[in-house]
């Protein structure tokens, strides 16, 4: 049966089916009365995906029957009681307790981000929820706003345990796929490794980082893009967590080993709400209503996600990894480089040379060359200088000539006086 069928069918000849209270990405919930104990429940079909093949979904079918009885035996104030599941039309519905109440994300659809104090006692609760399912060795793999119900009083309830064990674990699919919100997935589960109880931790924290926010940690276009950014970025700084801030960095923290454990995380929530000090509830506005802006479905959309598309995933992450190596050995290459230029540079500059030229001059010559600054003064002399060359070269030889004449003279007279008997 399907949202558009109507009300009124008996399933399971037991529980007549009156209202539609949700719809999500694995199935419709609806309000419905158990016929036999008089009381009400929540009746959740389970819709299995479109893109499943025939075998996954028996797979899936067979494992939710079977763990959904499991989980029934987990009993705790912030747990929705799932009362038991039956089958009908060859699919799965889960018979729940029936919490008076909203999904978060309806709540953040409708309200726009929630307080952080508010989003503190909303994280407690569902906390303990987790602790308890822990502690009975169920990991819910698939906490988020649409998992979490708020009643008029902030209480938060965490439900959805057997559709998230059955969807959470690789093994439900004959191909190794899993499914998944991938916006509140955790990077060990993108990147298809066993969950434990760590992933619920992070997505725990990413749904309140949602609830605080009003928007995802990882928003991509593309739900690969998505796993992409969930394993090999940080998200972005929040703006409205005031104190809750630290809470949400230790749980989005990518390695399980270092992320916050519950007790860590409960501590620190706790001092958030002493810090708060006292100050008026704020309750959920009433349903209906127009949304307080984007009404996207705020990541809860589920995902089927193939094994090579998760092992393509690791493949572009590493090649991503070792380009940024290669990329740093080459900066760090170039950094040498320039670092060896500038300190040659510098050794040249610190040795002993003659005084500084206006330019480069050749290799040293044997004779040194006056220095072009006296050029200037010696200008204005050149005039003079040859001027007094020429007249040099007038006044010599007639010297020489008069000296010539003078000797030939004095040789004429000695001679004269030698013959006359003059000496």
């Amino acid at each position: 049966m399907s949202a558009e069928a109507g009300t009124g069918r008996l399933v399971a000849g037991r529980y007549t089916v009156t209202e539609v209270l949700g719809r999500g990405g694995m199935g419709v919930v609806w309000r419905a009365t158990d016929e036999v104990l008089r009381r009400p429940v929540a009746l959740k079909e389970v819709v299995f995906p479109t893109h499943l093949s025939d075998d996954e979904r028996e797979a899936l079918r067979s494992r939710t029957m079977r763990e959904a009885r499991t989980a029934a035996r987990l009993l705790h104030p912030r747990v929705t009681t799932l009362y038991d599941v039956v089958e009908e039309d060859g699919r799965p519905w889960l018979v729940m307790e029936h919490v008076d109440s909203r999904s978060l994300q309806e709540v953040v659809q409708r309200s726009g981000p929630l307080p952080w104090p508010t989003v503190a006692r909303i994280g407690i609760d569902v906390l303990d929820a987790l602790e308890a399912a822990h502690a009975a060795g169920i990991v819910h793999r698939d906490v988020k706003p649409a998992n979490v119900l708020v009643g008029s009083d902030c209480a938060a309830h965490l439900t959805d345990f057997g559709i998230a064990i059955a969807t959470g674990n690789p093994s439900i699919t004959t191909s190794g796929a899993i499914l998944g919100s991938p916006a509140y997935m955790s990077p060990e589960r993108a990147r298809g490794e066993e969950p434990g109880p760590a992933v619920d931790l992070w997505s725990l924290g990413a749904t309140l980082y949602t609830a605080v926010e009003g928007r995802l940690a990882f928003d991509r276009p593309e739900p690969m893009a998505t796993l992409f950014a969930v394993v090999h970025e940080d998200p972005e700084p929040p703006r409205l967590a005031g104190p809750l801030a630290p809470v949400l960095e230790g749980l989005l923290t990518r390695d399980a080993a270092q992320r916050w454990d519950v007790a860590r995380t409960r501590t620190a929530l706790r001092r958030v709400l002493d810090e708060a000090g006292p100050r008026p509830a704020w309750s959920p506005p009433a349903a209906g209503g127009p949304p307080a802006g984007d009404v996207r479905e705020l990541g809860g959309q589920v995902e089927r996600f193939d094994a090579d598309d998760l092992r393509a995933l690791a493949s572009v992450i590493g090649t991503v990894a070792r380009d940024a190596r290669d990329q740093a050995r080459h900066l760090a290459d170039r950094h040498r480089e320039r670092r060896d230029r500038r300190a040659e540079k510098q050794a040249r500059s610190v040795a002993p040379r003659p005084a500084p030229q206006p330019a480069p001059q050749p290799a040293p010559q044997p004779t040194p060359r006056p220095a072009p600054a006296a050029a200037p003064a010696a200008r204005p002399a050149q005039p003079l200088a040859r001027r007094r060359f020429k007249r040099r070269w007038v006044v010599v030889p007639v010297l020489l000539a008069v000296l010539a004449v003078l000797a030939a003279v004095g040789g004429v007279l000695a001679l004269l006086a030698a013959a006359f008997g003059v000496w």
